[in-house]
């Protein structure tokens, strides 16, 4: 995909619209109101090519075109997003819980990705990865456009050796370290991912360290993976307000942490060839963690 005809304004990036076809202004001001009628007539939409939209403008079906969205008022995430490296190539940061990396429904100005732009300078930030906005620790960007598919697909190959760390129940009955593998499914709309027969997609190796932390090492990266293994072995991690159960939450409840943390990062970098690895300054709850009720025998995974 071909660069944004628009710069990151403030930090955030043009929204990219996909037409349905035919004139623009008719059709943006149907789907998105008064307000988008407005930014056409005040010349603020451009095509992919960067030609202004215009009162006459008609373009096809499938085609794009750019404009900055107006931001909604958000709650503020009241926790630094800290820097453990930075060079020409990479900014390497320690999340804190309850920030979401990139921009994606009511969390816009409020995401890793925004805040880094702006307090670093970086207009071209992107990152190389993603963590779920509950879970905390290592998150690696991009700082240039001409890196970013190096270190995106070397994440995408799985050649990125993840440690996580996270505290649940203790279940005496259960014989770790083991290796859980299984068939995740996360559908559009659907708050939860879940398990599914058929050939597993996503495996995860869980010990237990002891007093309720365990170690997760992930060899697949399905979106909320080790939520959805942990709470299949009995042992949903502590905070975690979707699984095994959804529990409403307030948007400015930031009390209750998940407790799940991206704790390192080790690779071999693709430009360099050197290996390099990164840790988390962040530490979880150090409560006992609760004992839970044998389930009995379990199926082999």
């Amino acid at each position: 995909m071909k660069p944004a005809p628009l710069p990151a304004r403030d930090g955030l990036g043009p929204a990219r619209v996909r037409l349905f076809g035919g004139p623009v202004l008719a059709e943006l001001e149907s789907r998105f109101g008064a307000g988008a009628r407005a930014k056409v007539l005040a010349g603020e939409v451009v095509d992919a090519d960067g030609a202004v939209v215009t009162e006459s403008t008609v373009l096809p079906a499938a085609a794009h075109v750019y404009l900055y969205r107006e931001l909604r008022d958000e709650v503020p995430v009241p926790f630094d997003v800290d820097v453990l490296h930075r060079d020409d190539d990479i900014v390497v940061v320690d999340k804190p819980h309850f920030l979401a990396t990139m921009p994606r429904g009511r969390h816009v100005a409020q995401t890793a990705l925004v805040r880094l732009r702006r307090e670093l300078d970086l207009p071209e930030l992107a990152p190389a990865h993603r963590l779920d906005r509950l879970t905390a620790g290592v998150l690696l960007f991009t700082t240039r456009r001409e890196v970013r598919g190096a270190y995106q697909t070397m994440f995408a190959r799985g050649e990125v050796h993840k440690t996580y760390l996270a505290r649940a129940g203790v279940d005496p009955a259960l014989a770790l370290p083991t290796v859980v593998r299984s068939r995740i499914v996360k559908r559009r709309g659907h708050l939860q991912a879940v398990e599914e027969p058929g050939e597993p997609n996503a495996v995860t190796r869980i010990e237990h360290c002891g007093d309720g932390l365990y170690r997760l090492t992930p060899s697949t990266g399905r979106t909320h993976q080790l939520r959805v293994h942990m709470a299949a072995l009995g042992l949903p991690i502590l905070g975690d307000p979707w699984y095994p159960d959804v529990v409403d939450v307030a948007p400015d409840d930031f009390t209750n942490p998940l407790q799940l943390l991206a704790h390192r990062l080790e690779f071999t970098d693709p430009l360099t060839g050197r290996r390099r690895a990164f840790v988390s300054a962040r530490t979880l709850d150090v409560s006992d963690a609760p004992r839970v009720a044998p389930r009995g025998a379990r199926p082999t995974r």
